[in-house]
């Protein structure tokens, strides 16, 4: 669920680089696939060892819930500023102290106390989302003949760096005695090597700008379109209502299934699995909805899955609890890559598909963030996961409501009303 950023108008075109050798080529894709892998272990290794946590911490209900909403919270609330931080560091630099920074915040995670939670969390998140925008730019910037590959990498990277946090955090805690703290701060060492890689792909000069941005005029008018727009504000809704379904999983998932009776790691087992469905159908649903007349009917079939696996997970009995992740997984994967399609098929031009994405992202993180953190206050208000499963019903008939407009054959008007 990553946006794109503004790219120049064809007028301004970017300056040229200096073309890159085989090694440096293969060097970058790898260093590109390793910085996906680093975006979203947080959010599932807090989640394995949060009863734990809460345990050891006597944190509230609250704080808890505080916790695993704010790095959510933070992708959206921190995109907007990584279009100008590579224009003004360059996006090599940028994505260097990026990965730099979500090692110190994974750290801080690791330093048991709350104060290290919250802090870490607020790092790691922001850092997330400058990767977050980064990655398809840099893509388009060095990969053009093979994005779609590329593309394909870095998804399956990023849903197999949530599933290896989802599998092995509670064993690495077992490992380390029953640290959790050690469990968390582990997760640091690989964004670290990352950052390690970057450092060697600095350009030697002054960095020419790797992603352009329209002016701050034509970018205005644009948002101020689409503002205007309620086909932009359709697509905007089902964003952020299935990312809102994908966090919780992400954040209370595991904790759910431990409240069940299920072990510490077969519960990450089973959130694992979830998201390696995730991997898969995430692949295959682009293909899948531009079959189509329009994208209503896939669109509202796999929230369906989701909402349906998520309720098998919470009723179901437990031996069937793998099934349920399975069919979760399948509706979420196709749930984000959809979500992503929609905002390049309901886009006129390229400069449009980067402001929708952009609006997508920044507003729909934030609408998303309610999802954990709604979760949580519901579980320590009544002590069960009842008034979450109701809240995941509300979000699938939601996400169904925006979908079939969003998946209308339709394209948004960036032009704002005279």
């Amino acid at each position: 669920m990553t946006a794109a950023p503004i790219e120049t108008p064809p007028s301004a075109p970017p300056p040229a680089r200096p073309p890159r050798g085989r090694a440096a080529v293969a060097l970058l894709g790898v260093s590109l696939v390793l910085v996906s892998f680093n975006l979203r272990p947080i959010f599932p290794s807090l989640s394995a060892v949060l009863p734990d946590a809460t345990r050891d911490l006597q944190l509230s209900a609250a704080f808890t819930s505080l916790i695993t909403t704010l790095p959510v919270l933070c992708l959206g609330l921190f995109a907007p500023f990584a279009p100008g931080l590579a224009r003004r560091f360059g996006a090599e630099r940028t994505v260097m102290l990026a990965m730099t920074l979500l090692a110190v915040g994974t750290a801080l995670r690791g330093h048991g106390s709350a104060a290290g939670l919250m802090v870490g969390s607020l790092a790691a998140g922001a850092s997330i989302a400058i990767g977050n925008v980064l990655l398809p730019s840099l893509v388009k910037r060095d990969f053009p003949a093979s994005a779609a590959l590329m593309t394909g990498l870095y998804t399956m990277a990023l849903c197999g760096g949530a599933a290896l946090a989802a599998g092995v955090t509670v064993p690495l805690e077992q490992a380390a005695g029953g640290s959790w703290r050690f469990a968390l701060a582990v997760w640091a060492l690989p964004a670290l090597l990352v950052a390690g890689l970057w450092i060697v792909q600095q350009p030697r000069n002054a960095p020419a700008p790797a992603v352009r941005v329209a002016g701050a005029g034509p970018r205005r008018r644009l948002w101020r379109g689409l503002a205007h727009d309620r086909l932009a504000w359709q697509v905007t809704l089902f964003m952020g209502l299935q990312s809102a379904l994908a966090y919780i999983v992400f954040g209370w998932l595991a904790p759910m299934l431990r409240d069940r009776g299920l072990s510490a790691v077969d519960a990450g087992l089973v959130v694992s699995v979830c998201v390696l469905a995730q991997t898969v159908s995430c692949l295959a649903a682009p293909g899948l909805a531009v079959r189509g007349r329009d994208q209503r009917l896939i669109a509202v079939t796999i929230v369906a899955c989701a909402v349906f696996g998520l309720f098998g997970c919470f009723y179901a009995p437990l031996w069937t609890v793998w099934g349920w992740a399975v069919l979760q997984g399948i509706g979420q994967g196709s749930l984000i890559a959809v979500a992503m399609t929609i905002i390049v098929l309901r886009s006129p031009d390229n400069l449009v598909a980067a402001e929708l994405s952009s609006m997508a992202q920044s507003v729909g993180y934030c609408l998303a963030a309610a999802g954990p953190l709604l979760a949580g206050l519901l579980n320590g208000w009544t002590g069960s996961f009842t008034g979450t499963a109701v809240l995941v019903g509300l979000l699938g008939l939601g996400a169904s409501a925006a979908a079939l407009g969003a998946g209308r054959a339709r394209l948004v008007k960036a032009d704002p009303p005279g």
